[in-house]
């Protein structure tokens, strides 16, 4: 990627390129087209409220939700745009990750660039040069309920803008206005509909999608080496991965699953030696089919997530070409609400069934012994680990239950479906993390239970996992503290190249 990427409307945003500026940190600036479609859009919204001063158009010669019935005169329609940012800046709980503000910033200036929004350049410059800066708005994390936008996260990351509210910076929080002055910056004044094009918006629930979904891919494809090495440690059986089987059963992800576990299995000494079991536990034999059906679902939370990432989401919406406003309901959060619901309980169904073969593990079965400790009894071993599992699986369950499903009424009836869709987002988040501790548990477990195969080796790339893991988590000869290693194997989980 270039050093600079340049920010081009006609270009469809996808998550590899989201992955790419994240990683790189490259610089992001306007380019020409963008430019060009929010000057058109500024202009042709001033100049229609000019021509038609008379006619009533939401939120911006008006008041906004139950009092859009109220005009507001021309001389107040500045004011209007503050007071807007001010009176919605009600997020309450902890903070918002500085990753994910980084992506709210970003992805706002993508749906406003399109130049449906009637935003000046100014405004959509000064997002950007917060996120080259590193200037991060303090965003709280509950707030909004994913229709009309995500109002209250959205407004904490403008009210900067003004030289309002707070910022973190290179390690410090300061105010806004004295942030400004670092880099003699005025405070942006708001035209008419500003206010309103930045709050609303789904960037709050969309950053949550974007940064969750990349996690979740990695996590998929970790869960398919470790539950191969999973498989190994527990003298497991190949023939369940027969591309026979697969192929009359041909869902996607089945198939992918079981050709990659077939690939990471090759050429393991392990898998030639004679067994004895007849058939395996199901959290292993079954991988390709429950590990291929979360990755089914992460594709279909990916094609959602990533029309949203090239989408218009506030209100109302114009069109210059058409000389058009039109007041709908793009804002509606409905479609990332399910996808962020799929996604926990994708995820959360690879955790599950990771902590089951950690139960095998540690079960002292086909020669291993109880709790993967050479002396069971004195040492209490490898026990505990998959208690702690038990429990994040047991959250991941409770998180799952769906937040999209739920509804409150809220601006005295005139928003009277709403998708919770930030909910759906921030618990979604939390699985994510749970199942990444849990597969690190189990690889923890893993490694430990091929030390109890030797000498005979398994494959090259699982050969190649265990000696990385093992420059992190050394080999459990006897009791020791554990939660160290616990962090260590979830970080290796998050950070480990799983191609």
């Amino acid at each position: 990627m270039a050093a600079d990427y340049e920010l081009t409307p006609s270009a469809f945003l996808d998550l590899a390129t989201l992955d790419e500026l994240l990683r790189s940190r490259a610089r992001v600036v306007l380019g020409a087209e963008a430019r060009q479609r929010l000057e058109a859009g500024h202009h042709y919204l001033h100049q229609r409220l000019e021509r038609d001063p008379d006619t009533a158009v939401y939120g911006i010669n008006t008041g906004f939700g139950a009092l859009c019935g109220q005009a507001v005169p021309a001389e107040q329609r500045q004011q209007l745009q503050q007071n807007l940012l001010m009176s919605h800046a009600c997020g309450t709980g902890p903070e918002v990750p500085a990753e994910l503000v980084r992506l709210m910033l970003l992805l706002k200036v993508q749906s406003l660039c399109y130049g449906h929004s009637g935003v000046q350049v100014a405004t959509v410059q000064r997002l950007l040069d917060f996120y080259n800066r590193g200037m991060l708005p303090v965003v709280l994390e509950q707030g909004s309920l994913g229709a009309s936008g995500d109002l209250a996260p959205l407004a904490h990351l403008c009210l900067p803008l003004l030289g309002l509210g707070e910022v973190n910076y290179e390690g410090y929080r300061l105010t806004a206005a004295d942030a400004l002055s670092l880099f003699s910056w005025e405070p942006i004044v708001l035209g008419a509909k500003e206010g309103l094009a930045l709050l609303n918006g789904t960037q709050f629930m969309l950053a949550y999608a974007v940064h969750g979904l990349l996690r979740a891919r990695r996590l998929a494809a970790a869960a398919d080496v470790i539950g191969a090495l999973s498989l190994e440690g527990f003298d497991g059986l190949s023939e369940p991965l027969d591309e026979r089987l697969h192929r009359l059963r041909p869902h996607p992800g089945q198939l992918l699953v079981a050709e990659r576990l077939r690939g990471l299995l090759a050429g393991s000494e392990l898998q030639q030696q004679p067994k004895t079991a007849v058939q395996d536990p199901y959290s292993l034999r079954c991988m390709p089919q429950v590990h291929g059906a979360s990755r089914d679902a992460l594709e279909y939370v990916a094609r959602t997530t990533e029309i949203e990432c090239n989408a218009v989401t506030d209100n109302p919406i114009i069109f210059p070409e058409d000389d058009a406003i039109l007041s709908g309901g793009n804002f509606h959060g409905q479609p990332l609400a399910l996808g962020l619901d799929m996604l926990a309980i994708a995820v959360a169904e690879l955790g599950s069934i990771s902590q089951q073969r950690t139960a095998q593990l540690i079960s002292g079965q086909r020669g291993l012994p109880p709790f993967l400790v050479a002396a069971p009894g004195l040492n209490s071993g490898l026990m505990i680990p998959q208690y702690a599992a038990a429990g994040l699986v047991s959250q991941n369950k409770q998180l799952c239950t769906p937040a999209s499903v739920d509804s409150l009424v809220s601006s005295n009836g005139q928003e009277d479906h709403v998708s919770m869709g930030a909910n759906a987002a921030t618990k979604a988040l939390r699985v994510v993390i749970n199942a990444e501790q849990l597969l690190g548990i189990e690889l923890l477990n893993a490694a430990q239970a091929l030390e109890f195969r030797r000498p005979a080796r398994s494959s090259a790339p699982l050969e190649a996992l265990v000696a990385a893991f093992r420059e992190k988590v050394p080999f459990v000869a006897h009791d020791r503290i554990l939660y160290p290693d616990l962090a260590a194997a979830a970080d290796f989980v998050r950070t480990y190249t799983w191609e």
